[in-house]
């Protein structure tokens, strides 16, 4: 490794090129400084050459930074080709539950399995376990009302695979809206204004169900009294005769 510190040019990016090749996550330029043994700032600077040159050579992948570090992905233009090619071997693809299930986690994180069913309207139990069985969702605490309820939240490999350097380069949820009943639908969620009224709601309806079922319990048990009264009644009067 000491021979290596010296590298130069040509035999830097290559040496860079190789560790990527090999690395199944973004790498932080430092990492790349400290196996190679050489000046991080040379590192950084091979790195962006290297994404220049693969963009103006229009190679079939590129070189991004996503999550902190940098990846080799494929070109945008053959992502047809590709996903034709990944989803005739790919068995761990994600279903539309799962779809709709993490993007509410991506967008209203930290998020509880409650309230993932108060705007899904389903329950998401199965479909959260198996976010996180893929590594895509993680859990990033507890809520400090309801119960210390988990809170869920997306991980770094949800940013690498979806190519995103951070949160806030997720795309704007009203750039889909059809309308702009649907944009104001969408900011009130993510403000979380209508969603924890959704929660209220939720919680409102649970209590009224049980008091429907106190309420039927507790007619239930005084119309057997009566009858049981009435019985006793029809005894003594007989005992009486």
């Amino acid at each position: 490794m000491q021979g290596l510190t010296n590298l130069s040019g040509d035999t830097l990016k290559g040496a860079v090129e190789a560790l990527l090749m090999v690395s199944s996550e973004s790498v932080a330029a430092t990492d790349l400084a400290a196996v190679l043994g050489v000046d991080p700032g040379d590192v950084a600077s091979a790195l962006a050459e290297l994404a220049a040159e693969y963009l103006d050579c229009n190679r079939g992948f590129q070189l991004r930074e996503v999550a902190g570090g940098w990846r080799l992905f494929t070109h945008p233009a053959y992502h047809e080709q590709v996903e034709q090619y990944v989803l005739s071997w790919d068995t761990r693809k994600l279903s539309q539950a799962a779809l709709e299930t993490l993007a509410v986690i991506a967008y209203h994180q930290p998020v509880t399995r409650e309230g993932i069913r108060a705007i899904r309207g389903v329950n998401s139990d199965g479909v959260i376990s198996s976010l996180r069985e893929k590594g895509l969702v993680r859990e990033v605490g507890r809520e400090q009302d309801r119960g210390q309820a988990i809170l869920y939240g997306t991980t770094q490999l949800f940013l690498e695979h979806f190519g995103l350097r951070s949160l806030r380069d997720l795309p704007p949820l009203e750039d889909f809206a059809p309308d702009e009943e649907s944009k104001r639908f969408i900011r009130e969620r993510l403000s979380g204004t209508s969603f924890a009224s959704t929660l209220e709601d939720a919680s409102d309806d649970i209590d009224e169900d049980r008091d429907l079922v106190n309420n039927d319990f507790d007619d239930d048990a005084d119309e057997e009294y009566d009858e049981l009264e009435d019985i006793l009644n029809d005894e003594e009067a007989s005992f009486d005769d």
